[in-house]
């Protein structure tokens, strides 16, 4: 009977009929934690450990990497950290007790986990969207920085002087690297950056409503720089409730910015490429690829849509 509950196909026709009935009459099922201790054993199953299970741009990658891994029989357990460092740590450790095979990871906004002290054997590791402290693990991510460059020099060279930086804190990594771009971008225009509109404060889009509301009742900037999509959201909120509006690009598409008036300009990354490549980065791993880690910076797009018109 292990022998084709386990997948094996020389077994006598007759005798896998008669095994197959008696699974279904006394309700068989493997015990994968008593067939973990086997060496060499695989649990086909790998985990996805995102920031935020709301977060449409997450559930964009989980189902990029649920449907490569798939592809290959691997089943993907999904769970959020809700960018708690320690949540984080402890729905790592779990995973490794219910000993998947392999991990891709976004690190939560305060990372605390030490992967120096996790005992061997260690199972490969992928961070996505952000880098971790791992060095053996690889790592995808956007080009974040460039990418927020180029959409700020835009709308400097339109001709606004005061544009508001808008987004989530700058403990988060990608919203750091937007403010490296942001200001980068005014450094190569010669015009200097005015720190009172950079707000770090916008985790919601009603949080990042309130601020572009306060912005555009004090006219403190002719422009807006949305660093995420729920800050982009949280515009359109705040234009939308005062009936006017200002320029604005955002970082990272969503599916409404093509139905607001008029359709909100965006920096797009490709989602669904960055969760494909570390599916395939983990499966390769998998495979027996021993070369060293590799990080892989993935190019951004700017989409004029016609908000970053006055």
């Amino acid at each position: 009977m292990s022998r084709y509950v386990n997948g094996e196909t020389n077994i006598d026709p007759t005798l896998v009929e008669r095994i197959r009935d008696a699974i279904t009459s006394l309700g068989y099922r493997r015990n994968l934690a008593a067939a973990s201790i086997r060496p060499g054993w695989t649990s086909k199953m790998l985990a996805l450990v995102i920031g935020d299970l709301a977060n449409p741009y997450y559930s964009s990658i989980a189902r990029a990497v649920e449907e490569r891994v798939r592809s290959e029989g691997y089943l993907l357990t999904t769970v959020s950290s809700d960018e708690d460092g320690a949540r984080h740590d402890q729905l790592v450790d779990r995973l490794m007790e219910q000993r998947i095979d392999g991990m891709i990871i976004v690190p939560p906004r305060a990372q605390t986990r030490d992967w120096d002290t996790i005992p061997p054997p260690v199972p490969p590791v992928v961070f996505v969207d952000r880098p971790g402290a791992f060095p053996s693990a690889d790592c995808i991510l956007a080009d974040n920085d460039g990418g927020a460059a180029e959409a700020v020099s835009f709308l400097l060279e339109k001709g606004t002087r005061r544009i508001a930086f808008v987004g989530d804190g700058l403990d988060i990594f990608t919203i750091r690297e937007r403010h490296k771009g942001y200001l980068s971008a005014h450094r190569a225009a010669g015009v200097e950056p005015d720190l009172e509109s950079v707000f770090t404060s916008a985790h919601t889009s009603e949080q990042a409503a309130d601020i572009v509301r306060r912005v555009v009742e004090t006219e403190s900037a002719d422009a807006i720089f949305a660093a995420n999509n729920r800050a982009a959201v949280g515009a359109l909120m705040a234009f939308r409730s005062l009936g006017r509006r200002l320029p604005m690009i955002g970082f990272d598409d969503f599916e409404a910015a093509v139905l607001s008036t008029p359709a909100t300009s965006v920096v797009t990354q490709d989602i669904a490429a960055m969760g494909t490549l570390a599916a395939d980065t983990l499966l390769a791993r998998l495979a027996g690829d021993a070369s060293p880690a590799r990080t892989v910076v993935l190019p951004t797009r700017l989409i004029l849509r016609g908000s970053e018109a006055a």
